[in-house]
C-alpha cells in the first residue's frame, strides 16, 4: 500500500505545483474514497493524514516557486499571520466534531469547500477570461484584508485538513487580482505554517497515519518539483477548467456520503 501512496504522492505533489493547492485536493479524496473505501469512520484520518502530508508538499512546492521567482513573500507573511489563529480555532472545531461523532457533518462539510473554487475555476476555464494585472510582481490590497483572509482559510484549514490551497488561489486571483503563477506559489508558501500547526495538532488528536503520510509526503515533495518546474508550459485557463471539473466531482462525492450515496 505504501508504494501506492508513494506513487499518489507524487502525481499529486506535480499537479499540486501547477495549481499551488499542495496536492491535497488530491490526496484526501483518494485515501477517503479509495484506500479507506468511502467508510465515514475513517474520515477524520483521512483528513489528519492528508494535512501531514501536506507539509512535506509546501515546503518543496514554495522552494521550487522561490526559484522561478513565483511568490510574494508580504503576502506570505500577512497570509500566516491570520491564518494561523484561525487553524487553531478550526481545529478545535474539527475535535468537536469528530467527538461528537458528526463525521457526516464533516463530509458535507469538506463538499462544500469544494464547490465555489469549482465553479470559479471551471467559469473562468471555459471563458478564458484575462486578469487586469497578469504582470505584478506582488500581490496587491490591504495586508489587513490579506490577513483576515488568511484567518477564514485557517478555520477551513484546521476543520477540512486540505491545508487551504483550494481556496488559497482562487482567493487570491478572484478577491486581490494576483496573478496566476504568483498566487500558485505564493498558495504554497503560506500554507506552510498552516499545515504544520494543524498537522501537530491532529497528531496530537490521534487522527494521523504517520507511515501513510510520510508515503505520500515522500511523492509529493518530489511531485511538486516537477510541477513548479513544468507550470509554465501550461496556459493557465486549461489548469482551470481541467481543475474546477475535478474539484466538482470531488464536492459531489463528499456531499452525496453525507447522504450515505457513493458515486
Amino acid at each position: 500500500m505504501y508504494i501506492l501512496l508513494i506513487i499518489v504522492g507524487i502525481l499529486a505533489g506535480i499537479f499540486g505545483g501547477l495549481i499551488g493547492t499542495g496536492g491535497c485536493s488530491i490526496m484526501l479524496p483518494i485515501l477517503t474514497f479509495v484506500i479507506y473505501h468511502g467508510d465515514p469512520t475513517m474520515l477524520p484520518v483521512a483528513i489528519g493524514t492528508t494535512l501531514v502530508a501536506v507539509v512535506f508538499t509546501t515546503i518543496s512546492g514554495a522552494i521550487g516557486h522561490l526559484k522561478i521567482k513565483n511568490l510574494d513573500i508580504q503576502t506570505t507573511i500577512d497570509l500566516s499571520v491570520g491564518g494561523i489563529p484561525g487553524v487553531i480555532l478550526g481545529s478545535i472545531v474539527f475535535s468537536y466534531l469528530v467527538e461528537t461523532g458528526q463525521l457526516f457533518t464533516l463530509s458535507f462539510l469538506l463538499g462544500l469547500v469544494f464547490i465555489w473554487p469549482s465553479i470559479r475555476m471551471i467559469k473562468e476555464g471555459i471563458i478564458k477570461q484575462q486578469q487586469r494585472h497578469p504582470q505584478l510582481s506582488n500581490i496587491p490590497r490591504n495586508r489587513y484584508y490579506k490577513a483576515i483572509f488568511g484567518f477564514i482559510i485557517g478555520i477551513a484549514t484546521g476543520i477540512a485538513g486540505l491545508g487551504g490551497g483550494y481556496a488559497l488561489v482562487p482567493g487570491l486571483i478572484y478577491l486581490f487580482d494576483a496573478p496566476v503563477y504568483l498566487a500558485m506559489g505564493t498558495s504554497l508558501a503560506a500554507m506552510i505554517p498552516l499545515a504544520t500547526i494543524g498537522g501537530v495538532i491532529k497528531i496530537y488528536n490521534g487522527v494521523v497515519d504517520l507511515y501513510a503520510a510520510v508515503s505520500l509526503g515522500v511523492g509529493t515533495t518530489i511531485g511538486a518539483q516537477i510541477g513548479a518546474r513544468i507550470i509554465k508550459r501550461f496556459k493557465p485557463h486549461v489548469l482551470k477548467l481541467i481543475f474546477g471539473i475535478y474539484f466538482l466531482y470531488v464536492s459531489l462525492k463528499y456531499i452525496l456520503l453525507f447522504f450515505g450515496i457513493h458515486i
